[in-house]
């Protein structure tokens, strides 16, 4: 990787081929020093330019994610026509590469080395190398979403940024950075990490001892832009980070009509399902009467509407809007798709949210068949000996599946896809998960029992064999829902879909 990070640069510093890649990079504001420092690299556009000239074995170059095999056994360059970002670990060694498009290239825009046996995403900060000594030193760390981030970040002055590599802050992460430090600030959109990523948060502030803030960002931008806009205001904000509770409260009245009684007590609403989520029921008093203040209203009516929130869960949004304290559809907690691991944020579009298609994407998609593809493409290990094509409804994202689990790696599965396959695999490259594995897997489980039990309805009606077998897989549906049998449960509707979906042919259901 050493060899392969060296040989990238110096294509990027003098070959004629990177010419547009260096007027690409002056146009981001990046220097010949910042090019040096960040040891930036160029991959040409050709399909084997550094297994011939690395001088590496080529099943090692395929080990640490720099080659693969094509279908006819030749090795090709995993890189092709991309700006490359080198990953290094904590000690400064390269582990990984995220490679990023042209503008008008063709492709996913970003596409990231996978799982090797030296990178593991869940476990590599980009940037840490460089700024574990300031961390150190200010006893904090900036959390941010890209390799350009962390660049503008440390271009500005705030030499403690670091990112995640095309997923979500995951624990693994915290851990490792509060070796370096116990206070974290989130130079993202974190509003939009929601409920799930709340409880997270807040569990590793009391696990793992650290504190959560928020840098609150002008709208609509990230660190890069405001590094080159306004340095000055990226540094402030930094500085003025807030913790992550205060912070979502604040952007829901901030945003509310505080000026009519309805407004208010809207207000009120939304500020209290996010209030309702933390575990502290001392922060969650102050909190009651900062709405309070705020909305005009009483404290202690605000506390018997906390209380029934906290018993009852907050109410289904309206179809076709966001939960009030989780508005918007614009930039991802874990990314957007202008930086590794962005898209989508939410798996469950039809289900408990209540929402409707984002994105530009069709009303007719299965989110939860979605979400499982996004973790089958960027966290393979957590979900690929649990997922089986019976569980996946909808046609095209069955063979999306399909075609995952009979290539040797991601480039392969997209280049030999039908088109409508490819186009939906190129999407999901960029689209990072947002959920659990295993709320995913149980949600394609149950849905796909569902699905099949309709369909035995009539079976069972003229068959006893039929009925036992409905009654069985009933039995199953219901331990879902106990996490004590959920796993049994999980396994046996898995491998009971798995047969139907033979008996009715080709994995699709008749």
């Amino acid at each position: 990787m050493e060899r392969a990070v060296n040989w990238y640069h110096a294509r990027l510093v003098g070959a004629p081929d990177a010419a547009d890649a260096r007027r690409y990079l002056r146009s981001r504001g990046y220097d010949s020093e910042t090019v040096k420092k960040y040891r930036l690299g160029w991959a040409p556009d050709g399909w084997d330019a550094l297994v011939a000239s690395a001088g590496v074995q080529g099943e090692l170059l395929v080990a640490v994610g720099l080659a693969f095999r094509n279908k006819a056994n030749r090795l090709n360059d995993s890189f092709r026509a991309r700006v490359l970002f080198p990953i290094f670990d904590a000690a400064g060694r390269p582990v990984g590469l995220g490679g990023r498009l042209l503008p008008g290239g063709t492709g996913p825009k970003y596409k990231n080395t996978q799982a090797t046996p030296i990178y593991d995403k869940s476990r590599v900060l980009y940037g840490l190398n460089w700024a574990k000594s300031t961390v150190v030193e200010q006893g904090r760390v900036v959390v941010c979403e890209g390799y350009t981030d962390v660049i503008g970040l440390q271009r500005a002055g705030v030499t403690e940024a670091v990112a995640t590599c095309g997923t979500a802050l995951a624990e693994e992460h915290v851990k490792l950075l509060r070796n370096f430090a116990s206070r974290v600030v989130l130079a993202f959109d974190a509003d939009r990490a929601g409920q799930s990523a709340a409880g997270r948060f807040y569990e590793w502030e009391r696990r793992l001892e650290i504190d959560v803030a928020v840098a609150a960002l002008p709208p609509g931008s990230d660190p890069a832009d405001l590094a080159r806009i306004d340095p000055g205001a990226l540094r402030a904000a930094v500085e003025r980070a807030k913790p992550f509770l205060r912070f979502r409260v604040e952007r829901i009245l901030d945003a509310a009509d505080l000026t009519t009684p309805e407004g208010r007590a809207k207000a009120a609403d939304a500020a209290l399902g996010a209030v309702a989520e933390h575990p502290d029921d001392l922060v969650r008093d102050q909190y009651v009467m900062m709405v309070a203040e705020r909305c005009r209203l009483e404290p202690h009516q605000l506390r018997e509407r906390l209380e029934r929130l906290r018993r009852e869960g907050p109410r289904p949004a309206p179809a076709g809007r966001a939960d009030a304290h989780d508005e918007g559809s614009g930039r991802a907690w874990g990314g957007d798709p202008g930086e590794p691991g962005g898209g989508d944020r939410t798996w469950d579009d039809a289900g408990s949210g209540g929402r409707g298609p984002r994105n530009g994407h069709s009303a007719g998609e299965f989110r939860p068949g979605l979400e499982a593809l996004r973790l089958a493409i960027h966290r393979p290990e957590d979900v690929g000996h649990r997922l089986e094509a019976a569980l996946f409804r909808d046609d095209v994202q069955r063979a999306a599946f399909l075609a995952l689990v009979e290539a040797d790696d991601l480039h392969q599965a997209i280049d030999g896809a039908p088109p409508e396959v490819e186009a939906l695999l190129v999407r999901l490259t960029v689209e990072e998960p947002r959920s659990q594995p295993d709320e995913v897997v149980l949600q394609l489980v149950r849905d796909a029992a569902r699905r099949e039990l309709s369909l035995i309805t009539a079976e069972a009606r003229t068959s006893p064999a039929a009925m036992e077998e409905a009654a069985r897989a009933t039995g199953w549906v219901q331990e879902l829902d106990d996490p004590a049998t959920s796993v049994a449960a999980t396994a046996s509707l898995v491998a009971w879909l798995v047969v139907r979906s033979q008996t009715n042919g080709s994995g699709q259901h008749t």
